[in-house]
């Protein structure tokens, strides 16, 4: 079988999961995101597919297809094989969360079952978890209903009503009735586990669709936009608010190209867009989560400066290691855990700390209202943007081996004076607001001045030179440009003749620490989209917005970058940017309601 990215994941905000287009289990950390993978599977690269480790797979005996869709509304999977006779079972897979005893159930567990439609299927269960990264040799012992699997320190229990000797020995047998599985903690299984089971399933269903219900999503694309939130919500880790920028690592954003990143931390910068963009469909639980998240980052501020990314518990060492025990996706490693970027100096991200924590001093729905203690914190954050923002940086895009002062964090440091100055108002802080307006109006001068390059007529990239990149195309959603100042149009263009190809949109088209880029990023397509639409090219920009919603996998999903020559996906995945960008377009370029009503 062919590994590629069409994957369908399942979570509840604690756990996740990659389903691949068989219905296999092939990615899964534990205890959170970025743990240990013990479904390893995407990174593995056996000669035969038999033979890949990490994995759980139901698979039928002369199994000839599988057909996959999400329950509506939902990130519970339903798989239905079909063998050579004609026998066929329904699998539906997912991770329970519903609230229980005043509090939301949301286990670090995976659940899954089995139940015949037609004919005499027999299956096959293999359930080959990994420890440390890929080490196959897991211990295992069993009850007469349960399989442990010795997980390093730790451990899961399988609980289930199908044979545990079968399941033990890899032995086909027959589905006459409904077979239910629970892969958890190491406890014995309360109740009768088909009963529980089909209750958790029950009310799993039942919370997404409810939650759902809560989005203001534009009319037009509702069920992409609708399958976007609900995996950017899968990628909060609820305890802590934290907002990851992917849930995999290692895919790599090209073939063979080195460029393998662990994306399961939090960015301040990837989640300040996804809470944006949920914000825009009124996901305010998200986002006062996230916020929560950045009051503990800020109160644990260093030196009066903040690292680009966090663990997703708030942990700043994320030293960058090799795992030897897997090869990589397709056997293009190296497969990397932590990320070297934390030790960068990127200053966009004061901003973007202070961006989202806006709203908290206006909006009367939140549980929490921001205070004038909070504004005070903030502050300290905004004086780092002012003393920042004409000074060099390794920029959003995160140049390993060089620096300059790019636009883009200068741009964003603005934003944060300019913001805060709008917090104080609303608090009635004058003094401050006069304070934080002069501080922006002098940002943005020293933008004028260094970005702006006379000759070419345009914004540079990086004060000082005439080099572009897709992130000036954020100028007007920072409010600093409008849509019809020249200066844009001009910067645009230029932009559009350099970085797009066909239908995408390249980050930079300059070498790099690893030479040119070989694909597009999808965000920056997004953004381009965004700007033909407010430019005055509407027709373009949905045709387009079509095109990249044709690009997702069969679970309506993208990833972090693309082949603009062959639409293949690559990067990891599912990429938060990326479903951001499908959120954002869509209400941009949707017809409104009241044209339908």
């Amino acid at each position: 079988m062919t590994v590629d990215l069409d994957l369908w994941p399942i979570g509840n905000c604690q756990v996740s999961a990659l389903v691949d287009r068989a219905g296999t289990i092939v990615w899964g950390c534990v205890p959170r995101v970025d743990g240990d993978p013990v479904f390893s599977g995407l990174l593995d690269a056996p000669r035969d597919e038999a033979e890949r480790k990490g994995v759980w797979r139901l698979e039928l005996v002369d199994q000839v297809s599988a057909e996959q869709r999400f329950i509506r509304n939902t990130p519970v999977l339903l798989t239905t094989l079909t063998d050579a006779a004609g026998g066929k079972v329904e699998i539906r897979s997912f991770c329970p969360r519903y609230e229980r005893s005043g509090r939301m159930y949301r286990p670090v567990a995976y659940a899954r079952t089995v139940r015949p439609v037609a004919g005499s299927p027999r299956l096959v269960v293999t359930l080959t978890p990994t420890r440390d990264y890929g080490d196959p040799e897991v211990a295992r012992t069993n009850g007469t209903n349960h399989i442990r699997y010795l997980i390093g320190p730790q451990a899961l229990r399988l609980s289930t009503d199908a044979p545990v000797g079968h399941i033990l020995e890899g032995r086909p047998f027959r589905v006459e009735r409904d077979l239910h599985f629970f892969l958890g903690p190491d406890e014995p299984f309360v109740g009768n586990i088909g009963r529980e089971v089909r209750s958790m399933l029950d009310l799993t269903t039942d919370y997404w669709r409810l939650w759902v219900r809560g989005l203001a999503t534009p009319f037009e694309w509702q069920d992409a936009v609708i399958r976007a939130a609900i995996t950017l919500k899968l990628c909060q880790h609820e305890e802590t608010g934290a907002i990851v920028a992917a849930l995999t690592t290692s895919i790599p954003e090209a073939p063979h190209s080195g460029r393998n990143w662990d994306y399961r931390y939090c960015w301040i910068r990837d989640a300040y867009y996804t809470v944006q963009a949920l914000n825009r469909l009124g996901a305010l639980d998200v986002l006062e989560k996230y916020l929560g998240y950045l009051r503990n980052i800020v109160d644990e501020m260093k030196e009066g400066a903040l690292q680009p990314l966090f663990s997703v518990t708030g942990e700043t060492e994320l030293v960058e290691t090799e795992a030897e025990n897997l090869a990589g996706y397709r056997g293009m490693g190296p497969v990397r855990v932590g990320n070297a970027a934390y030790t960068q100096v990127q200053h966009d991200v004061y901003g973007q700390v202070i961006l989202p924590n806006i709203q908290g001093f206006c909006d009367k729905r939140l549980l929490r209202q921001s205070t004038e203690a909070d504004f005070e914190r903030l502050e300290a954050v905004g004086e780092v943007a002012w003393a920042k923002h004409d000074q060099p940086d390794a920029g959003l895009w995160e140049f390993r081996t060089r620096t300059a002062t790019h636009t883009y964090s200068a741009v964003m440091s603005w934003a944060a004076c300019d913001r805060l100055a709008n917090a104080a108002a609303m608090l009635g802080l004058d003094d401050r607001a006069a304070h934080w307006t002069d501080r922006a109006q002098k940002v943005r001068q020293t933008i004028e001045n260094e970005a702006w390059h006379e000759a070419s007529g345009r914004y540079g990239a990086s004060f000082g030179t005439d080099d572009v990149d897709a992130s000036l195309l954020q100028l007007i959603d920072m409010r600093f440009l409008t849509a019809e100042d020249p200066r844009f149009r001009a910067t645009f263009d230029a932009i559009e003749a350099r970085l797009r190809r066909g239908e995408h949109m390249l980050r930079y088209d300059a070498e790099d620490d690893f030479g040119l880029p070989e694909t597009a990023f999808n965000f920056c397509t997004f953004w381009m989209i965004e700007a033909l639409q407010v430019i005055g090219r509407g027709n373009e920009a949905r045709e387009l917005f079509e095109q990249m919603l044709d690009r997702r996998t069969l679970s309506g999903l993208l990833s972090e970058d693309m082949d603009f020559e062959t639409g293949e996906l690559w990067g990891n995945f599912p990429q938060t940017y990326s479903l951001v960008g499908i959120i954002n377009c869509a209400g941009q370029l949707s017809r409104p309601w009241s044209d339908v009503r």
